[in-house]
C-alpha cells in the first residue's frame, strides 16, 4: 500500500545529515547541530539495515517499505545507491556487490534497474530493466567507495563501449537485453538525449578511476585505471580557488596547483 519508503531515500538521507554534521562544524559554527545530526545518521543506519535487509536470495536490500511498513522485495539497482550513500556495513558490501554484478542485475552494457529474476522485469520496462547510465554512475562510485574498483572498472568500461553505439553521447536509458546476444545496445525507443544526468556520467566514471576526492582544502587521487582507458589527463581543474592539473596511469599518479 501506499506510500513507499524507497531504499535509496534514506540512504540519500544518511548522506545529507552527515553532510550537514560537517558544515555544522565548520563554517556554521553550531557543534551542537553537528552532534545533533550525527545522532539522526546513527539512528537512520541501525533502523535502515534492520528494516530493509533480506537474507534470502543471498542477501540484499527491499527497494522500498509500503505504507505498512512491509518490505516490497524487488532487487533492483536501488542498491547501488545505498554503496554510493555509505549507509551499507562494510559485512554486507560483498552481498550486494555480488547481486550488482550477477547476470540477472549486469547486462553487459551496465547494470539493469531491475533483476532479471524479477516478475516483472522487461528489458524495455522504464524502471522494471532497463540500463540509466546516471544510475550506474552513482553505482560506480559507491563500488569504489568500498573499494571494489575492478567491478567498478567493469561498468565503467561498459557504459563507454555503449556510448560508441550513441555517437559518445549516451541517452536517458537503454534496454536490458544481455550483451551476450547482442552485438550493440538496444535503444529505449522514448529515451531523452541529450539528458543532463546522463551527461554527468562520464564525469562520475572518471572520477571514480581516478579516486579522486577533496580534502582540506587540496586534491588526492588513488587512481586505479584499466589497460583499455591507459591515461586520464585533467588539466585546470577548480577546486578550493584554485587550478589543479593531474595525470594518472594505471595505479599511479599526481596532482598539483597550476599556475
Amino acid at each position: 500500500m501506499l506510500p513507499l519508503a524507497t531504499s535509496d531515500l534514506q540512504g540519500y538521507t544518511y548522506d545529507a545529515k552527515l553532510r550537514l554534521a560537517e558544515l555544522a562544524e565548520g563554517p556554521l559554527a553550531d557543534p551542537a547541530l553537528a552532534e545533533r545530526l550525527r545522532a539522526d545518521a546513527a539512528r537512520l543506519f541501525e533502523r535502515f539495515n534492520r528494516d530493509y535487509w533480506i537474507d534470502e536470495r543471498g542477501g540484499y536490500y527491499a527497494v522500498a517499505l509500503d505504507g505498512d511498513k512491509n518490505r516490497v522485495d524487488a532487487m533492483t539497482s536501488n542498491m547501488g545507491h545505498l554503496l554510493w550513500s555509505g549507509i551499507v556495513p562494510a559485512e554486507r558490501a560483498a552481498a550486494v556487490v555480488r547481486q550488482l554484478m550477477s547476470d540477472d542485475m549486469f547486462s553487459g552494457w551496465g547494470i539493469r534497474t531491475m533483476a532479471r529474476s524479477e516478475r516483472l522485469y522487461n528489458a524495455l520496462g522504464y524502471h522494471l530493466g532497463t540500463v540509466w547510465p546516471h544510475d550506474n554512475s552513482l553505482a560506480v562510485l559507491g563500488l569504489a567507495r568500498y573499494g571494489y574498483r575492478d567491478e567498478a572498472n567493469r561498468i565503467s568500461l561498459a557504459l563507454l563501449d555503449a556510448a560508441g553505439h550513441f555517437d559518445y553521447r549516451l541517452p536517458e536509458a537503454m534496454s536490458g537485453f544481455p550483451r551476450q546476444r547482442l552485438l550493440f545496445p538496444v535503444p529505449y525507443p522514448t529515451a531523452c538525449s541529450p539528458q543532463a544526468w546522463a551527461t554527468g556520467t562520464p564525469l562520475a566514471l572518471t572520477r571514480a578511476m581516478l579516486g579522486l576526492e577533496p580534502e582540506n582544502g587540496r586534491l588526492t587521487v588513488d587512481p586505479h585505471i584499466p589497460p583499455e582507458v591507459g591515461r586520464i589527463t585533467i588539466e585546470r581543474l577548480r577546486a578550493f580557488g584554485h587550478q589543479w592539473d593531474l595525470e594518472a596511469v594505471g595505479d599511479a599518479g599526481y596532482v598539483r596547483l597550476s599556475g
